[in-house]
């Protein structure tokens, strides 16, 4: 198994390899999607995360405040 993030010029993300390049977990990105906070497409039974949108969400999070 590697360790290696994906390429930075995929288009599509497994929910598993989003999950490394949020460094969450697997779970969390699964609720993440459950939730709508994370938006994907569906082709058959696979789930697959557009770059464009792990973007989006990393823009809206929320900083903590001080």
């Amino acid at each position: 198994m590697s360790t290696a993030l994906p390429p930075t010029d995929q288009l599509l993300y497994t929910p598993k390899e989003a999950a490394k390049v949020l460094r969450f977990g697997r779970s969390t990105v699964y609720e993440l999607m459950a939730d709508g906070a994370l938006k994907y497409v569906k082709r058959g039974r696979s789930r697959r995360i557009r770059r464009s949108d792990l973007e989006a969400y990393v823009n809206n999070l929320e900083p903590m405040p001080n």
